[in-house]
């Protein structure tokens, strides 16, 4: 075989047999394109479950709640497979409308719009849900920020603890409720751009109004940052709760004195978002080296893929891939003057 620097690992062609999903995006790591791409994405995130003294940050968009992604994510925070959370407020409201009882439903998105919106239909793609049962969602975060201080300066984190506990205490579990029970940090900093909105609206026109401070979610991020030895990122689409935790590791070099050292050492994106447009959605992880929120050594891979084709498998893979359980970081210190 003729030798050249660039022929080091060949290409595995798979053969077709029972196997595990793990065993499948193994041998998918030695295929090429996406394929390829998938099973890199399942031992970048296990490599960082198994780090020590690490810190696994979660950027979350899309629509993925209303498409059954949420307990995923439910159960990634139970398992402390990942650590930080920071989502957009969407995600964060349609899994309660969920796991009250009304749910989603199967649709088309070749449907006649003007019929749904006459019969109260809204419509996400291929996935219906109702609005008068929406609005019982709303409704219910209407009911929680009435019971707020208003004289007290939330994070969003804070804000989303007190809405965990409030919703745990009602046996209404979701993405906010098992964070509360288990201790893990949301964030969104797009809060009212979602049913919170909506909600908050409601309880302005009934006299209550409560102030969630942006620029304080970015403060406590730059703590947990610097109480953190070494991160590594999990992006699920992009937006602001991507550049969020991007962010992180450049707002640590100007508190530590400007110099770049303290990027994420793993990185892994799902995105169906292409670079050639310039948008963050689909910039990628290579790019962000140049803005020192992505270690230049790093261990990364950006898979070009719808999520909800790639998050259950990635999941269900680690869940039979990873044995012992995970030594995640205390954040018991933020939650101990809520």
């Amino acid at each position: 075989m003729r030798k050249t620097p660039y022929f080091k690992k060949k290409v595995k062609a798979i053969d077709v047999g029972k196997k595990s999903i793990s065993k499948l995006l193994d041998e998918m790591a030695d295929t090429g394109f996406q394929g390829r791409k998938l099973g890199e994405t399942v031992q970048i995130w296990e490599y960082m479950i198994k780090q020590k003294d690490f810190t696994i940050l979660m950027g979350l968009s899309g629509s993925m709640s209303t498409t059954g992604m949420w307990k995923i994510i439910c159960w990634l925070i139970e398992n402390r497979y990942i650590d930080v959370l920071v989502s957009t407020g969407a995600n964060l409201s349609e899994d309660i409308l969920d796991a009250m009882g009304p749910g989603y439903w199967k649709g088309s998105h070749m449907a006649d719009d003007r019929d749904l919106l006459k019969w109260q239909v809204d419509r996400f793609y291929d996935v219906y849900a109702d609005e008068l049962e929406y609005r019982k969602m709303e409704s219910l975060i209407k009911e929680f920020i009435m019971g707020l201080d208003s004289n007290r300066n939330f994070s969003s984190r804070e804000f989303l603890h007190e809405f965990g506990k409030f919703l745990s205490k009602r046996k209404i579990k979701c993405i906010a409720s098992v964070a509360y029970e288990n201790n893990v940090p949301i964030y969104s900093p797009a809060l009212l751009d979602s049913g919170y909105g909506m909600g908050a609206i409601e309880a302005y026109l009934d006299g209550k109004s409560i102030t969630v401070n942006q620029a304080k979610d970015f403060e406590e991020l730059l703590i947990i940052g610097t109480n953190s030895k070494r991160t590594g990122v999990v992006y699920i689409g992009g937006g602001v709760p991507k550049d969020t935790i991007q962010l992180i590791a450049v707002a640590l070099d100007l508190a530590r004195g400007g110099k770049i050292t303290y990027p994420h050492e793993y990185a892994i994106q799902i995105t169906t978002d292409s670079p050639q447009w310039g948008g963050l959605s689909g910039c990628t992880l290579e790019e962000a080296v140049s803005w020192g929120k992505i270690a230049p050594k790093s261990k990364k891979a950006t898979l070009y893929c719808d999520a909800t084709l790639a998050l259950p498998l990635v999941v269900h893979a680690l869940n039979e891939r990873v044995k012992t359980k995970r030594k995640a970081p205390d954040f018991s210190w933020l939650f101990k003057d809520d």
